[in-house]
C-alpha cells in the first residue's frame, strides 16, 4: 500500500458500526474487569476502584479516537445535551453499552462457575452489584439516589471539561484524568452503594445476581441518567462552548447530525490530542473570497489568472447610477483616464490601478 493510500485511509472517519463496536467492547471490558476484581477480591476498595479507573483509562486510549470512549449511557446523555453528539447516535451508543455490560456479566458468571461453591443466579453471590440495603450495604435509598446523582454529575462534568476543544494543553491526558476521577469516586462510594455512576454497569450484573439486587437496581439506573443530564446542560451554560453544537444535539431533538461524518462533531477527536479534522470530512470554506477587480480585469482564484471583469450593476450614489443626480438609470461610467468603474457591491474588494 502506497504512502498516499495510507494517508487517504487515515482521513476516513469511523463508521457508525465501528463506533458501536468500540462502545460495546469498552463497556464489556469495564464491567468484566471492574466487577470481576470486586468479586475475586471480596470487594476490596482500593483494588476495585483502581480496576474500574484503569480500565476506563485504557479503553479510552484504545477506542477514544473511534467512538469517544463513553462506555456509559450517562456520559452519552451528558455529551448529547452538551452538544457533542447527536441524539440519534446517543440512542445507538446506549444500546451498545447496555448490551456490552450484559454480555460481560454473563461471561463473568460463567467464569465464576469454576469456583467451588459458586451458584449462578444466587443473590448470595452477587457479581459486583449495586445496592443500598442488601448484602453488606446499610444505606437509605434516598441517600443512595442522591449520592449517585451527585457523583455522576461531577464525573460527567470532569469529562466534558477535559475533552473541551479549548483544553488542548491536557488533551492527551484526558483519559487518565477521567480514569483517576472514576477511581476516586469508587473509593468513596464502594462501602455505601458499590458505586454505579453508570446505568449499564449496574443493570448487567444485577440481571445475573437475582433476588434483592435486581429489585434495588432502579436508583443506579435513574440517578446516573439525571446526574449526567444536569452536567450536560450546565457545562456549556457555565463555561461556554469550545465549538458549535452538532445538529440534532442539545435541546434540539429533531433530525440531523447522526453518523454523517460531515456533521458529526465527535468530542473524542477534540479530546485525545487529535485535531478534529483528522477524522472528519473536510468542511467547505465558510465564505469565498470576494472578487478583486482592477483596470477592468477580475482575478480568478480557480485558474490563477486575470480575466475580463464581469458586468457589475452600478453602485448606488455613483454618477450615472440609477437614482444618482445627473443620469438616472444610466450605467456607471468608467474613469476617463484608467477605464476603471467602481463595482456595485460594497462586499467586493476593489483595487484601483496604481
Amino acid at each position: 500500500m502506497t504512502q498516499e493510500a495510507v494517508a487517504e485511509q487515515a482521513d476516513i472517519p469511523p463508521t457508525i458500526v465501528q463506533k458501536l463496536l468500540a462502545e460495546f467492547v469498552g463497556t464489556f471490558a469495564l464491567v468484566l474487569f471492574g466487577c470481576g476484581v470486586a468479586v475475586v477480591n471480596q470487594g476490596s476498595i482500593v483494588q476495585t476502584g483502581l480496576a474500574f479507573g484503569l480500565t476506563v483509562t485504557l479503553m479510552a486510549y484504545a477506542f477514544g479516537r473511534i467512538s469517544g470512549g463513553h462506555f456509559n449511557p450517562a456520559v452519552s446523555i451528558g455529551a448529547a445535551l452538551g452538544g457533542r453528539i447527536s441524539w440519534k447516535d446517543t440512542g445507538l451508543y446506549a444500546a451498545a453499552q447496555f448490551v456490552g455490560a450484559i454480555a460481560a456479566a454473563l461471561v463473568l458468571m460463567i467464569l465464576l462457575l469454576g469456583l467451588d461453591g459458586f451458584e449462578a443466579f444466587d443473590d448470595r453471590y452477587p457479581l459486583g452489584t449495586n445496592g443500598f440495603s442488601a448484602g453488606d450495604y446499610d444505606y437509605a435509598w434516598w441517600a443512595a439516589f442522591l449520592i449517585e446523582l451527585l457523583m455522576t454529575f461531577l464525573f460527567v462534568l470532569v469529562i466534558l471539561a477535559v475533552t473541551d476543544e479549548r483544553n488542548r494543553a491536557v488533551a492527551a491526558l484526558a483519559p487518565l484524568a477521567i480514569g483517576v476521577t472514576l477511581a476516586v469516586i469508587h473509593f468513596m462510594l464502594i462501602p455505601l452503594t458499590g458505586t454505579s455512576v453508570n446505568p449499564a454497569r449496574s443493570l448487567g450484573p444485577a440481571l445475573f445476581s437475582g433476588g434483592d439486587w435486581i429489585v434495588q437496581v432502579w436508583p443506579f439506573i435513574t440517578a446516573p441518567f439525571i446526574g449526567g443530564a444536569v452536567a450536560g446542560v450546565l457545562y456549556p451554560l457555565l463555561f461556554g462552548r469550545g465549538a458549535d453544537p452538532v445538529p440534532g444535539s442539545g435541546l434540539n431533538f429533531g433530525a440531523g447530525g447522526s453518523s454523517d461524518p460531515a456533521f458529526t462533531q465527535q468530542w473524542n477527536q477534540q479530546s485525545y490530542g487529535q485535531p478534529q479534522g483528522q477524522h472528519q470530512a473536510q468542511q467547505p470554506l465558510q465564505q469565498q473570497s470576494q472578487p478583486i477587480i482592477q483596470d477592468g480585469w477580475q482575478w480568478d482564484p480557480a485558474t490563477q489568472q486575470w480575466i475580463p471583469a464581469q458586468q457589475q450593476p452600478p453602485a448606488p450614489g455613483v454618477p450615472g447610477a440609477a437614482g444618482a443626480p445627473g443620469a438616472p438609470g444610466a450605467p456607471a461610467a468608467p474613469d476617463p483616464q484608467t477605464g476603471w468603474a467602481p463595482p456595485a457591491s460594497d462586499q467586493t474588494q476593489v483595487r484601483p490601478p496604481q
